[in-house]
């Protein structure tokens, strides 16, 4: 399963990238006007740092401005996979540029009836948003599991992008569930990196040599 990093934050991208985990990143209107840059200044500083797809959200509503928006983005770098969201106007304008090679990525996805919508227009890939499911009494990971066999039916080349990732555990069910990619906040990152018992254990291996290597300095 492929790691993409939630986030306009360069310095957070490049961390995550000094480790070699992160396959891409994802961003939404949010956490650009975070960073107070301009999209396409983060977008192009981002491509230098991760070789993976770079998931910019459009703004429009209606489906004429998101085409023109879409192929506006698509422009920026080669890297770029555009965001719409799963709504009418989503689907007229994913139907457009797909047609076009401009490679899309079908956000707010809630369902899997969604996800089959968006995946018989071409998307490149669908994000259900599992913890927003979460928070209304939803099963979130069910969803992804839906989307997962619906897919494998049937000769789709569509991705599926375990998104709204709140806690490892969404990231683990998601590679269970065969899941094409988790794109998960740096906090989430840090969080899968540690565990407490790691933590122990080399603390308990240095301070066991330090206190053989004392032992033998003394003896010297």
């Amino acid at each position: 399963m492929k790691l993409f990093l939630d986030t306009a934050n360069v310095e957070e991208i490049r961390e995550a990238a000094s480790l070699g985990v992160i396959d891409g990143v994802t961003t939404n209107p949010s956490l650009v006007a975070k960073e107070g840059r301009r999209l396409e200044e983060v977008a192009r500083e981002i491509a230098d740092i991760v070789d993976g797809p770079i998931s910019l959200e459009v703004v429009s509503l209606e489906a004429p401005e998101m085409i023109r928006e879409a192929r506006r983005l698509a422009a920026v770098h080669p890297n770029v996979v555009v965001k719409i969201p799963m709504i009418r106007e989503g689907l007229k304008a994913l139907h457009a540029v797909a047609q076009e090679g401009i490679a899309v990525n079908v956000t707010l996805i809630f369902s899997a009836a969604q996800a089959l919508l968006a995946a018989k227009n071409e998307a490149a890939m669908v994000s259900p948003f599992v913890g927003r499911l979460d928070d209304v009494s939803s099963n979130g990971m069910g969803v992804v599991k839906e989307i997962v066999e619906v897919f494998d039916n049937y000769i789709f080349d569509t991705e599926v992008l375990v998104a709204s990732v709140r806690h490892p555990l969404h990231v683990i069910e998601a590679a269970k569930q065969g899941a094409d990619i988790a794109t998960i906040p740096y906090a989430i990152l840090e969080k899968l990196l540690r565990h407490p018992l790691t933590e122990q254990g080399l603390e308990k291996f240095l301070a066991d040599w330090n206190k053989q290597s004392a032992a033998l300095a003394g003896s010297a």
